[in-house]
């Protein structure tokens, strides 16, 4: 059985540094170095999360906000 779940995510592009902090039981802050340009933020945004929460990057998509700062992300365990 395939179990997803569902975060909000804040990003924040073009900051000075990557970074991932959980603000939330479901919610996070991402600041990411990318800019916003031709998906690269969201690109990266995904990479972090992968890392921080320790899955592959391809069981992480973007299901809304793909031009907003405010997203959602879905994650398969």
């Amino acid at each position: 059985m395939e179990n997803k779940i569902r975060i909000a995510v804040r990003v924040q592009p073009n900051a000075r540094v990557n970074r991932v902090e959980k603000v939330g039981v479901v919610s996070y802050r991402v600041m990411t170095t990318a800019s916003p340009e031709a998906g690269k933020a969201n690109q990266a945004v995904i990479k972090l999360l992968a890392k921080h929460l320790g899955v592959a990057a391809s069981l992480i998509t973007l299901i809304s906000g793909g031009n907003a700062r405010d997203k959602v992300f879905q994650i398969q365990t």
